[in-house]
């Protein structure tokens, strides 16, 4: 069943990580050749532009030009450029280069006459329809930077990014669709804009069949009939030539202080970047399907839905589905399998999902996975459990690696297309070339092999990464750069062991100090995970008027276990001893039925330890199921907790 996964010569790595620190502007003006440039970079870095340093500082290109029109006019105009999956409508679309080009040239231009222009902002509202990746395209066309808010954000979230980036436009469909339900998105925007003290001058519309939307007069254009109008017209825009350096988009990161952090991201950088990680960390050819099950609202979308796959010409798969319940566990192999799919790039979570439903992989049988050769995993911490299960279901690499909102692609990873490293579990595997890796104590000193402390990258920071915060330098450099100076603080706790495998232990807030000991709840996790009954599981640290903080366990069982949960309570608490020690003073583990997580699917551990603490919360924009949180409650005060 396994496909050939292309090898690589051993030591390759090693060779071309040394090779990037060594050579920074060597190494960079080499990947740059995989880029078409109206102005060529002569140099890859200036250390005395921007806040640490600017990439392609000379250098001027289109990313809608390489992502789109070159792949159209040199031989690939009938290849599809993106399939559209939909099993919540029961519908599939195939859009070719060719089809792709004429859509994003005609809404480039719907945009130019809507006084859209080179710098200028539009927010895209919408779900995962090709229509959203036709808008971001459209905006990169004409060199204005687009800002995606996940579909279905709630309005006080919409109206707090449309007040930051002001928009000229917002490009929305009237509505998002769940397994059970149909999201109105036109009333929350409509809320949004009320609230907001910034007005975009027009709104563009998709209407859905599935819930169609009233339009504000005067500021409301419906989708349909505005391209139909352009297209009789003969409207296109053709690419604008931007600075290497100039914004492609803005993506907004939950912030401390409870307003977002606007991510900025280059033009130049981001697309080198992602163009060598296609070949080199996945592995992936030229004209390839490559299957990316996140959505367009989060960073792995932005980077590998839309722009890497395109840059690369591959076929993107745009999925609008779950992993479970559209309609069952199978549905990842279904696509992979129906439309090809070299790579499958999903969340741990998703992961879990699936295997909870199916812990026998028995909706893998059926599926040609032929042209399948490796399964990446990011988002939050992976498992072993989860990853070796995988790995024995599917015979292919399964790979772990690690990034941020923040770097746009991969700080660590395994390098398919470079040589395959030896996995070790729990481990993201090395550096990846242009990242230099540092684990530091608390006053910034390095800590010896296999010690925990913060994870730093010394500037500068690689391309792709942000550059800054928009509209805010000081506030990029108080949130990343002045803890450690001279470099970028993760916000990670993790070790990097003698062999260079850097393990992520989960964010400098979830190490909780337990009477005195600094202690990470992620190896709590995985001892959790690691117990057979276990689908999926998150530790918080509570507070305790005797040791500051007390770690407690929430686990999901796995589908079929007939075993009373307070004896896999009882079993979880003593395996924590066992393996961790006495130190962890983990004495509760309580099991519960769903773990509240937001709809990317990471579980939202602060929430749940505020309400463990007995503090205020308030309800996250992006969570799956609020019911969750109840849930978590109840299980609590049936111990005495919270409430």
């Amino acid at each position: 069943m396994s496909a050939a996964t292309p090898t690589a010569p051993e030591g390759a790595y090693a060779a071309v990580h040394t090779a990037s620190l060594a050579d920074r502007n060597g190494f960079w003006l080499k990947a740059a050749a995989a880029i078409d440039w109206d102005v060529a970079p002569t140099r890859a870095f200036d250390a005395e532009q921007g806040v640490y340093g600017r990439w392609f500082p000379d250098a001027r290109l289109n990313v809608c030009r390489n992502a789109v029109d070159r792949h159209a006019e040199g031989g690939r105009a009938d290849q599809a450029a993106i399939i559209h999956d939909s099993p919540v409508t029961g519908t599939k679309r195939r859009i070719t280069y060719g089809e792709l080009r004429d859509e994003v040239a005609v809404l480039a231009g719907i945009l130019a006459d809507l006084g859209v222009t080179k710098g200028d902002r539009v927010v895209i509202y919408m779900p995962m329809v090709p229509e959203a990746l036709f808008g971001m395209l459209a905006c990169a066309r004409i060199g204005a930077i687009h800002s995606v808010v996940f579909g279905g954000f709630a309005a006080n979230e919409l109206a707090a990014r449309i007040e930051d980036a002001a928009p000229k436009v917002v490009l929305a469909a009237s509505c998002g669709i769940e397994p059970a339900r149909v999201v109105a998105y036109k009333p929350l925007l409509d809320a949004a804009i009320a609230r907001s003290t910034h007005k975009p001058d027009a709104c563009l519309i998709l209407q859905r069949p599935q819930g169609e939307a009233g339009l504000v007069e005067g500021r409301d254009r419906d989708w349909a009939e505005t391209v139909a109008r352009a297209r009789r017209a003969g409207r296109r825009a053709e690419p604008v030539p931007v600075a290497a350096t100039d914004p492609l988009y803005i993506l907004y990161t939950s912030g401390t202080t409870g307003r977002p952090k606007g991510v900025v991201r280059d033009s130049g950088g981001y697309c080198v970047a992602l163009a060598w990680s296609m070949a080199n960390l996945y592995g992936v050819a030229p004209g390839e399907v490559y299957f990316c099950a996140s959505d367009i609202g989060w960073v792995v979308g932005h980077s590998y839905i839309v722009y890497a796959p395109l840059l690369h010409g591959c076929t993107t798969v745009l999925y609008e589905g779950k992993p479970v319940g559209t309609p069952d566990a199978g549905a990842f192999w279904r696509v992979v399998a129906e439309h090809g799919g070299a790579t499958l790039f999903t969340a741990p979570t998703a992961l879990r999902a699936i295997k909870k439903e199916d812990p026998r992989a028995e909706k893998i049988a059926g599926h040609d996975l032929s042209r399948f050769r490796a399964l990446f995993l990011a988002g939050e911490r992976a498992d072993p459990d989860s990853v070796a299960w995988a790995e024995r279901a599917l015979d292919r690499p399964v790979i772990d690696h690690w990034w941020q909102t923040e770097t746009g692609w991969a700080i660590a990873g395994n390098p398919l297309g470079l040589e395959r490293l030896p996995v070790k579990y729990g481990s993201t595997a090395k550096p990846m070339p242009g990242y230099d890796l540092h684990v530091l104590d608390e006053s910034g000193k390095p800590v010896p092999p296999g010690t925990m402390g913060t994870i730093a990258l010394k500037l500068p920071l690689p391309p792709g990464c942000l550059p800054t915060l928009w509209g805010s330098d000081e506030r990029f450099r108080q949130s990343y750069l002045a803890t450690f100076p001279g470099f970028y603080d993760t916000s990670d706790a993790g070790v990097v062991d003698e062999d260079g495998y850097v393990t992520v232990l989960g964010r400098t807030d979830d190490i909780i100090n337990v009477a005195g000991h600094r202690l990470s709840t992620g190896g709590m996790e995985a001892v959790l995970a690691a117990h057979p009954d276990v689908a999926e599981c998150a530790v918080i640290g509570i507070r305790d008027a005797l040791k500051g903080e007390a770690p407690c366990g929430f686990v999901v069982l796995k589908a079929g276990v007939a075993k009373d949960p307070e004896t896999v309570e009882r079993e979880l608490v003593a395996r924590v001893r066992e393996e961790i020690g006495p130190v962890a003073a983990f004495k509760l583990a309580l099991t519960v039925g769903r773990l509240p997580k937001t709809r990317s699917g990471k579980i939202l551990r602060g929430t749940m330890k505020r309400i463990a603490d007995g503090e205020d919360y308030a309800m996250p924009p992006t969570i799956e199921d609020p019911a969750t949180l109840e849930e978590i409650g109840d299980s609590l005060k049936a111990r005495g907790i919270g409430g």
